[in-house]
């Protein structure tokens, strides 16, 4: 049997396309193994799926002054010893990485063990934990055409981001009844990120009164950041993430308001949902979701709503001219050129396997 390892975290989009990956893998009966930090939610992700998870310690790449900064590096090379034990005892035929900080040690240790590693780069340019670890990667994958330039010509492939196939396969019905709907209104659903934003939370909350005149929501609004005081609130469902039932709201919504970051993106024009996006600000990001959020906007696939100029006069002036124009969205996405990503990537791990 063929042994794999899969890791990506820090961030549910670091995670779903590992996830869309894990049927096919199954399906050419490799034995899978994820690689991920010890609470992260990545953990919470792939343990329901009955893969073998293994926790390492994992630092963080902060843009602010913490005391953490210090003694993050001992955290990455405690993360280093760990992923190195892990492969030398499980002996992988290939690492498959979709980023985050905690992919580093692992993609380091897999080189260390003369095993191939394939990362992938969802974003426009590469983030920095995996320019630490293109060195030790044998290929890397990216979403969109602009980030070949910032890569090796040698490794470098466009594949596009792998998209969960149940994504395809939600229940409209369902979500009907989950969220108490009549279905007589338009439905819109925000999703701020796996860990929520603040800011799109308060504008959508300040301007429910006249958001629901028109429209039934949909919120998503991150762990810990639900509203008491909404709760039960006609027309009105929040909840802080979805897992299962989160193919039945994508079925039901009419269009979405989202962060951008590149896998999220790319599953609504899979979708092809019309979309507002507000990307995360240059000042609480390096700004790659700007620069997501604007190749979508040229292209036609999305509206955009930067979030220095968010109020709640903003937003409920671009969510009615995207519900008058979203036709036009839909057709720009229907005339999109997607990669078969899965049959891609699986083919290139296929490639690289041992």
């Amino acid at each position: 049997m063929k042994r794999i390892i899969l890791t990506g975290g820090g961030t549910a989009g670091h995670v779903t396309p590992n996830i869309a990956l894990i049927p096919r893998l199954k399906e050419l009966n490799y034995d899978i193994h994820y690689i991920g930090s010890y609470e992260g939610i990545e953990k919470e992700l792939i343990e329901p799926l009955d893969i073998p998870y293994h926790g390492i310690s994992s630092g963080k790449l902060r843009r602010y002054f913490s005391i953490q900064n210090f003694t993050d590096p001992f955290r990455i090379l405690k993360g280093f010893h760990e992923a190195n034990t892990i492969i030398k005892k499980l002996q992988p035929n290939i690492l498959f990485s979709k980023g985050g900080f905690v992919t580093v040690p692992a993609v380091v240790a897999a080189r260390r063990n003369k095993v191939p590693a394939i990362i992938h780069e969802s974003d426009m340019t590469p983030g920095l934990a995996n320019k630490l670890a293109l060195p030790s990667a044998v290929k890397a994958c990216c979403n969109f055409p602009e980030t070949l330039k910032f890569l090796p010509a040698q490794k470098a492939v466009l594949t596009g981001s792998p998209i969960r196939q149940e994504l395809l396969c939600g229940d409209r019905d369902a979500a009907l009844n989950m969220c108490s709907f009549s279905g007589d209104k338009p439905v819109i659903l925000i999703i701020g990120g796996s860990l929520g934003s603040a800011s799109i939370n308060n504008a959508i909350r300040l301007d429910l009164p006249n958001l629901l005149e028109h429209f039934d929501i949909i919120h998503l609004c991150g762990k810990n950041k639900l509203d008491q005081n909404l709760q039960g609130l006609h027309g009105y469902a929040q909840f802080e993430y979805l897992t299962s039932t989160f193919p039945d709201v994508l079925a039901l919504s009419d269009f979405i308001i989202s962060r951008a970051g590149a896998n999220a993106i790319c599953e609504l024009l899979a979708l092809r949902k019309p979309a507002l996006l507000i990307p995360l600000s240059a000042n609480a990001s390096r700004g790659d979701q700007i620069l997501n959020a604007k190749s979508f906007e040229k292209q036609g696939y999305s509206m955009v709503l930067l979030e220095d100029d968010l109020t709640k006069e903003s937003l409920l002036e671009h969510i009615n001219a995207l519900y008058h124009t979203k036709d036009v969205y839909v057709d720009a996405m229907n005339h999109a050129k997607q990669q078969d990503s899965i049959d891609m990537i699986i083919n290139l791990i296929q490639e690289y396997t041992k």
